[in-house]
This record gives structure tokens, C-alpha cells and sequence, in this order.
């Protein structure tokens, strides 16, 4: 091959470089057309003529001895002519001077007669000499291993490098194959053959050069330590053309391997741990990240405090930890691969031996590095929150110094994720404590409604929102409902709904029409946001705030819908702040979004609410909800009216399972990125039996004929011993109607739960309950009537007011029960 190639053989080659003959008298006798190409000159003008007429020697050292011809091998006469190596300067036919470098020879079988001078520019010659050189460092000192494979697939030729990769002089493994040395070796770039083999022979029949393979095996001068090569593979042919062999360059890059491995590993913990703020989730991230990519087993251990949200003080021999994660390799059988399996049972505790590297790691608070195994604390601040073990396993390698440093870059980033997952559950825990001790904790029993509810507080990062609902007793067995959200989410949520719903039950027992209490509640969260903003006069904090004075509260932007039911009329009065509308399901199954209008948020002030009423057949049901329920990241709120649609005409069961189907329907997983509040309610209405109505004209006349009529009403719902404070009530009540105001006046008796009586008439005047002087002529029958009552009050309507009272119903026993 380096005959037949002219890069091999170099500018001062016969074949190629420029050639004088010339006599013993030192004049040309021959000039070859390479001379001819390189001064310009034809051999009709130069023949005869002495080469010192265009070629001069630069420098000619003093007593030079004569040389050798390295080419010819024979002596070449000291002269006038220039030596082996002299540099030349030369006069082109054209003018122009260039630089040669020549070489001078005796021609064969004349010597002392003839000589023979070979001429080469000096630019070509150091050009020559660098590639060479250039071939020469390959051979002998590239790091880079190069082999030549023939067609056989035999090694013919390598450099030092690959000898010292094998650990043998070539001479040892001249001939074999690369398979024959490493035998357990893949490539493990993907879309190409793992076989060395099967590459070379791909090269070979394709003649497609394959670059930057990477080749993973044992080294056979480091037995028992896997390398990765990058590996590049192009065919070897000759000018004709004719194949014969394939050529390797290879060159170990295990560490930049492992360091770009270990830095990606590093960039998928920051992707991948801490996406969420749950403990355990964040510790199952830490192990999925690590396994297989570091090691062959990973066990996250958590002190027990911290999957409370509570910091764990010191961790000891005593300390109980809890096994969140668990993730190992997996070895195949029968031919299978290899997977990765999770624990079988997370959230366990665990205990480990006294002279385990786990129990070292506790007692010294650092690292503990054993053989295969490596412990590293879970610290934050330098307050201990568990520990992360590392296992490797056979053949897998130990954990070296960057290994070990990797290991607690990881944990840190891990422990950092963690830290703040515990203080989000810690926050969380201390927000569902305060929104469960202010939401109710059971619903009163009534006459008016059967009932049911669900709340799901979120699982979404965001935390507790402030979601509530309320079932207030209202007076005349009827019933108030409300649903309401709150902007935000956490404990000020939280406290801010408690404020709220506390508002709302202050407010309902005054018998205020939806829209007014909406409206009052609405003046209220204003007060208390100018009073925040200083926008209010600077004076002593309104009571009439109702606590709505905290900087963080968040009570503005809450929306409220607010429904009051009365069984004996079956009317339905609602109104709404910002809040989605309820929801009815009639009793031949028909769903209807009721068109209630829509009123501004709390908070807005100064826009009114619109009051609905509607009259609801006996058995039909009313479904209040929040947003969280229809509501969602991939889902709008007319898809979600449509699915609770959907879920409640299906009326089969109970409320109780109405409101699970609802819930499937709606968070198929019963998880929430919002707090969701259903309330579902079966409107009742009462036995016309127990309620007595009269309307009677405005006289002292009708006074008597009332207190007798109620009487035998009582008599005939067998309530005998009520006959007297009754008769005393109806007498007084309707004797301040005649005497303070207009009729027509309405008395009714409802036999519910307590005994209710009820006078009406067309003022709008409210009685005041006082202490009468001794010399009064009246003013004692309020206060009369107030001592014979366990509640009483009063409310408005459009047609004036109306008194009530509540009476405790006697039990056999001869007590008497008051309603709940």
C-alpha cells in the first residue's frame, strides 16, 4: 500500500520530485519535466549549461563532510554541487527566486562521472515531514486506541494505545478478532448491531462509515471494571478500489461519561423530586430518579414526626422511621430483562441492627459507606429528617468519592423538597383541624328538609380552601340553607369561611329575605375591607364587623348562595353572590339549573342582589354546590353542569347515595384541585292537620273568639296542658295587633316540633320588650309572654310582620322537650 500511495513516500521521491543529470564538469546533461514544471526552464535551455548558472546554495558549512544518500545509499562527492539537505535558492526562468531543498546522488556504475540531483520546493518538504510526523504520533502517542481489522475480521495492525489497552504487545493478539477480546462487550447506541462483529461487517459491506458508537465492556488490561468507548469505523480501500480491511478509532470516555451521567442525574432531580408537596410522593420520586441510573436498590426512611408536618428533633437509635419509598432492580429469569419494581408495602416502620451501617449513620449523624452500600442522612438546616440508602449490588461497582458526592447532592436537593412538603402538611393539617371545628359538625333534624352533604377539601398544592355550607332552623318549622367559597386557600381561608358562616348564622334568625341578608353580609366584608385599607374614619373597630378584621383576610371575592324553605307553603326564597345556582331534580325527574340572577361577589359593594322565589312540588330535591365540584383544570363549568345533571336524575337510594354517585360522577379519582361542598336537601311539607290558620278583622272582638279557637285546636292535637299559656299568648299578641296595629290579622298554630304560634298583621312597627313601672296600666304582656316561651321573635314581609313563639311539647313522662 505505501508504494502505490504518494503521500507515503515524500516530496524527494525519484518518481515525483524534480531531476538534473548532470557530468563530472558539473553541467547539465538531463533535465526532467518535473524540473521543467518547478524553475520553468526547457531542457533545450539548460543542457550544457552549469547548474550554478540558476541554482546557488544558501549556506555551505565550512569542511563539510561528504553524505550518504538515505534513498540511494551510495556517497555523493563533496563539490561544488550541492549536498543531501542543503537548501537551495533558486532563479525561476520568470525572475522570481523560490527555496529547494535537493538531494545529490553519483549515478550507478559512474562513479566520480556522472551525478544525479533531486530538487523539491522546501514548502512541500516541511508540508511532507508534518504529516509524517503526524502518522508517527498516531502510531506512537495518540490516546486515541487505532486498529486495522482486515476482511477476515483479523487485527492486522494498532498503535500503542490499544496495546496498552489490551495489556499485551501486539505481537501477542496479532490476528485475532475484537470479539476474541472482549467478549462480554455491546455497543449500546441505539439503531445499530451490539456485536463488535456484526459492526465491522456492516462497515465492510456498506462501506457507510459509523461514527461515535458507544461501546460498553470490560477492559482487558482492567478486568472487572466496565469502560465505555466511543468508537468510529470507516472501510479501507486502495486507489483501484479493491476493500481490504476496516479501520478503528476508540477512545475511553467512561469519565466524561460518568460526570455527564452524573450531571443529568442531577438535572432530573431538579425536574423530577418535589413536584408535589407530599412527603411519601416526594420520597417515591427520589427513588424512582436514582434506580437503575445509580444504583440497583433505593430505601427512603422518614422520621415518623415528619410525615406529621412536625420537625423531628434529633434522630437516635431510638427514633422510629417509617419505609415511604422503596425501589429496586429486579434480576430476569429465563431470558426476561431486567425491571424495576417498587415496595410492596409503603408506610411501614422499619427497624434496622445495632452494627448496621443505617444504625451508624443515626448515631453519627453523617454518611456511612460499607462495601455496597451507602447511607446518607436526610438533613435540612442541619435538623434530621430520615435517611436514603444506596445499594449497588454485585458486579455493579463501589461507591467512589464522586459517587459518594453525587449520593449527597441528590439527598440534599431531596431533603430540601421534602422540608417543604412537611411544612405544607403541617399548615394543611392545622387548616382541616380549624375548617373541621368550623364547619358543622352534625345537621340539625327538621321538619322542613331531609338532608344530605359531602365536602372534599383539595389534595392540590394550594391547600385548605374555605368552602362551607349551613342548615339553619329557621322560626315557623321553616329552614335556611346556604353555600358558600371563599377567595384562597390555608388557614386564613379557613378563618375567614369561619367568620363568614358565623355572620351568616347571626344574621338568619333575624327572618331577613335572601337578598337583604346577602346584602348585609355584603356591607359587612366592605366595612371590614376599607377599615384594612384605612380608607374608613380611624375610631374604635365597628362591632358590627363581626370580626372581619384581620389584614389577611381574604373574605372579598367570596361568593354565597342563601336559600329559605318553608314547608307549610312549599315556597323557596334564594338568592346569590357570585355563586353558581342550585340545582333542582322535580319529582318526575326532570333536572333544572334554576335562573336565578346573578349578584356581585362579597366584597363589591353597592350592586344589588335579586331575590327568587319559586314554589317546589312536595319531594323535590335541591342540590346547593360550590365551583370545585363542576369546575376543573380540564373540564369547564357547562361540562360539569351537565355531568351533575346527569348524576341527579338518576334518584334511586338515599340523599346519602345520590351525593356518592354525584361525586363519581364528578372527581372520578375523589380527588379535587379545589375544595367541593355538595348539599343536597328533599323538600317536606307539613301535615295540613297540624297547622290551624285564621284571619280575623282588627277588633277586640276577635281577641276572644281567637283564644277559644286555639284551645280546642290544642285540645284536639291532644296538647291539653299548652290550653293555658296558649290561650294567654294568642290574647296578648293579638291585643297589641288590634291596639298598635292594622289589619286584616292572620293567627297560626303549627304542631311540629315544638308548638308555634304566630300573629300577623300589617305594621311594620317592632314590639320592644320592657320593664313596666308599678304604676303602668301595661306593658307586661311581651314580657308575660316572653316567660312563658322558650324562644320568640319576629319577622318581616312585604305586608307587614309577623310575632312568634315557640313552646316546648310535653313528654308522657310530664316534661316537656324543646325543639332542636
Amino acid at each position: 500500500m505505501a508504494a502505490e500511495n504518494g503521500d507515503f513516500r515524500g516530496p524527494l521521491d525519484v518518481t515525483r520530485a524534480a531531476t538534473v543529470v548532470l557530468d563530472s564538469r558539473g553541467l547539465v546533461i538531463g533535465w526532467s519535466p518535473a524540473a521543467q514544471n518547478l524553475l520553468g526552464y526547457r531542457p533545450e535551455d539548460v543542457v550544457g549549461r552549469s547548474l550554478e548558472a540558476f541554482l546557488t546554495p544558501v549556506a555551505a558549512p565550512p569542511n563539510r563532510e561528504p553524505a550518504t544518500s538515505p534513498q540511494y545509499g551510495s556517497a555523493a562527492p563533496a563539490g561544488p554541487w550541492p549536498d543531501e539537505g542543503d537548501v537551495c535558492l533558486a532563479v525561476h526562468r520568470d525572475g522570481h527566486r523560490l527555496q529547494l531543498v535537493t538531494v545529490v546522488s553519483p549515478l550507478t556504475g559512474t562513479v566520480g562521472e556522472g551525478q544525479v540531483l533531486v530538487a523539491a520546493e522546501r514548502g512541500g518538504l516541511r508540508l511532507w515531514e508534518s504529516r509524517f510526523a503526524l502518522l508517527h504520533g498516531l502510531a506512537t502517542q495518540s490516546p486515541v486506541g487505532l486498529a486495522i481489522h482486515d476482511t477476515d475480521l483479523h487485527l492486522t495492525w494498532c498503535n500503542a494505545a490499544y496495546e496498552e489497552e489490551i495489556g499485551l504487545p501486539f505481537a501477542a493478539f496479532r490476528g485475532k478478532r475484537g470479539s476474541d477480546l472482549y467478549p462480554e462487550g455491546r455497543f449500546i447506541s441505539p439503531g445499530y448491531p451490539e456485536r463488535l462483529d456484526d459492526v465491522l461487517r456492516h462497515v465492510l459491506e456498506t462501506g457507510e462509515a459509523l461514527l461515535d458508537l458507544h461501546f460498553r465492556g470490560e477492559q482487558p488490561s482492567d478486568p472487572g471494571v466496565e469502560h465505555l468507548w466511543s468508537c468510529s469505523y470507516y472501510r479501507l480501500q486502495d486507489p483501484d478500489g479493491h476493500v481490504f480491511g476496516v479501520c478503528e478509532d476508540a477512545f475511553d470516555i467512561s469519565e466524561r461519561y460518568e460526570a455527564q451521567r452524573q450531571l443529568n442525574l442531577l438535572v432530573e432531580a431538579s425536574r423530577h423530586v418535589g413536584t408535589t408537596l407530599d412527603v411519601v410522593a416526594t420520597t417515591e420520586e427520589l427513588a424512582e430518579v436514582a434506580v437503575p441510573e445509580f444504583a440497583g436498590r433505593v430505601d427512603v426512611d422518614i422520621a415518623a414526626p415528619v410525615l406529621e408536618g412536625e420537625a423531628p428533633g434529633t434522630l437516635g437509635p431510638d427514633t422510629v422511621l417509617i419505609r415511604t419509598a422503596g425501589r429496586r432492580v429486579e434480576p430476569g429469569t429465563d431470558g426476561t430483562p431486567e425491571a424495576v419494581v417498587s415496595q410492596s408495602r409503603p408506610c411501614r416502620p422499619v427497624t434496622y441492627a445495632p452494627d448496621s451501617p443505617q444504625q451508624r449513620s443515626l448515631a453519627s449523624g453523617g454518611l456511612v459507606r460499607e462495601e455496597d452500600t451507602l447511607v446518607v442522612p436526610l438533613r435540612i438546616g442541619g435538623n434530621p429528617l430520615g435517611l436514603v440508602s444506596f445499594v449497588r449490588g454485585d458486579g455493579a461497582g463501589v461507591f467512589d468519592s464522586g459517587a459518594v458526592a453525587l449520593a449527597d447532592e441528590l439527598v440534599a436537593r431531596a431533603a430540601v423538597s421534602i422540608d417543604n412538603a412537611r411544612r405544607f402538611t403541617r399548615e394543611r393539617s392545622a387548616a382541616l383541624a380549624l375548617q373541621r371545628q368550623l364547619l358543622p359538625r352534625h345537621l340539625p333534624s327538621n321538619s322542613a328538609v331531609d338532608l344530605a352533604y359531602r365536602y372534599l377539601p383539595t389534595d392540590d398544592v394550594t391547600g385548605v380552601g374555605g368552602d362551607w355550607f349551613d342548615v339553619i332552623p329557621l322560626s315557623g318549622t321553616r329552614v335556611g340553607l346556604v353555600v358558600g367559597d371563599v377567595v384562597g386557600h390555608g388557614v386564613h381561608a379557613a378563618a375567614t369561611m369561619g367568620r363568614l358562616r358565623t355572620t351568616v348564622r347571626a344574621l338568619a334568625p333575624l327572618d331577613l329575605p335572601p337578598d337583604e341578608l346577602l346584602t348585609r353580609l355584603d356591607d359587612l366584608v366592605v366595612q371590614a375591607a376599607e377599615d384594612r385599607s384605612g380608607t374608613a374614619t380611624e375610631s374604635a373597630p365597628s362591632t358590627t364587623s363581626v370580626g372581619f378584621t384581620d389584614s389577611e383576610d381574604v373574605a372579598t371575592g367570596a361568593t354565597c348562595v342563601y336559600v329559605v324553605y318553608d314547608p307549610a307553603s312549599r315556597h323557596c326564597a334564594m338568592a346569590r353572590a357570585g355563586h353558581p345556582p342550585p340545582a333542582v331534580v322535580h319529582p318526575d325527574g326532570q333536572v333544572t339549573i334554576l335562573d336565578l340572577p346573578v349578584g356581585p361577589p362579597l366584597g363589591l359593594g353597592g350592586l344589588p342582589f335579586d331575590c327568587f322565589d319559586v314554589e317546589l312540588p312536595v319531594g323535590s330535591l335541591l342540590a346547593l354546590f360550590t365551583d370545585g365540584l363542576v369546575e376543573s383544570r380540564d373540564r369547564d363549568v357547562d361540562e360539569g353542569l351537565a355531568t351533575l345533571k346527569h348524576a341527579l336524575a338518576d334518584s334511586r337510594g338515599s340523599l346519602d347515595d345520590i351525593c356518592d354517585r354525584v361525586v363519581t360522577a364528578l372527581l372520578p379519582e375523589g380527588t379535587t384541585s379545589d375544595d367541593s361542598a355538595l348539599l343536597l336537601v328533599r323538600t317536606r311539607e307539613l301535615d295540613c292537620r297540624r297547622v290551624a290558620t285564621w284571619d280575623l278583622p282588627a277588633e277586640p272582638v276577635s281577641v276572644g273568639r281567637a283564644r277559644e279557637s286555639a284551645a280546642e285546636r290544642l285540645r284536639t292535637w291532644g296538647l291539653d296542658e299548652l290550653v293555658f299559656p296558649t290561650e294567654l299568648i294568642v290574647s296578648e299578641l293579638l291585643t297589641n295587633a288590634v291596639r298598635h296595629a292594622a289589619g286584616p290579622l292572620h293567627l297560626r298554630l303549627i304542631h311540629d316540633r315544638a308548638l308555634v304560634c304566630e300573629v300577623a298583621d300589617a305594621a311594620h312597627t317592632s314590639p320592644h320588650l320592657r320593664h313596666s313601672a308599678d304604676d303602668d296600666e301595661g306593658g307586661r304582656g311581651l314580657f308575660i309572654v316572653a316567660q312563658l316561651v322558650q324562644r320568640w321573635g319576629t319577622r318581616y314581609g312585604p305586608s307587614g310582620k309577623t310575632i312568634w313563639t315557640e313552646q316546648a311539647l310535653p313528654r308522657p313522662d310530664g316534661t316537656t322537650t324543646a325543639p332542636d
